[in-house]
């Protein structure tokens, strides 16, 4: 089983707070979220998140075919981090940490580190080659690309 790892930054033209609040709303994640994955979320969601709170999703990553996500919020550290890992879907292991570093009173630079793993040993990696690592790329391309639309280009 090889672990696999992501990392995604962006420059958003807005202050911390802003994009504190945002971005760790679950309910915003629909917002960011290509339309072709089906994306909702199945959880009735507290005002805040917080560190073992489970969110249940429902999307189609592969074929259109639904599939059940369950994650837990494991760690947060208000205006600096939050970290959530998969307890049931898609991957073998999935634990995504986003962080978030005030630039200036304007600017947020928001980073994704995302390390990952797949079913099926050399399966999986061959699925990794072939398929999932681009689809990942989409994914935050699209994410990019909205962050944009909502904050403006950095």
């Amino acid at each position: 089983m090889s672990i696999h790892r992501l990392e995604h930054t962006q420059i958003i033209p807005a202050g911390l707070e802003t994009c504190w609040t945002f971005f760790s709303d679950p309910r915003n994640l629909s917002k960011i979220t290509p339309a072709e994955l089906d994306f909702k979320i199945l959880t009735e969601l507290p005002g805040q998140m917080h560190a073992g709170l489970k969110i249940e999703y429902r999307v189609r990553p592969l074929l259109g075919i639904p599939m059940r996500w369950v994650s837990e919020i494991t760690e947060v550290e208000p205006l600096q981090s939050f970290a959530d890992e998969q307890l049931k879907g898609p991957y073998r292991t999935w634990c995504h940490r986003h962080e978030f570093r005030a630039l200036d009173a304007d600017h947020t630079e928001m980073r994704d580190l995302i390390d990952y793993s797949l079913w099926l040993g050399p399966l999986g990696d061959l699925a990794h080659l072939l398929v999932v690592r681009r689809q990942l790329k989409h994914i935050f391309d699209y994410r990019t690309a909205a962050v944009e639309r909502i904050f403006g280009p950095a």
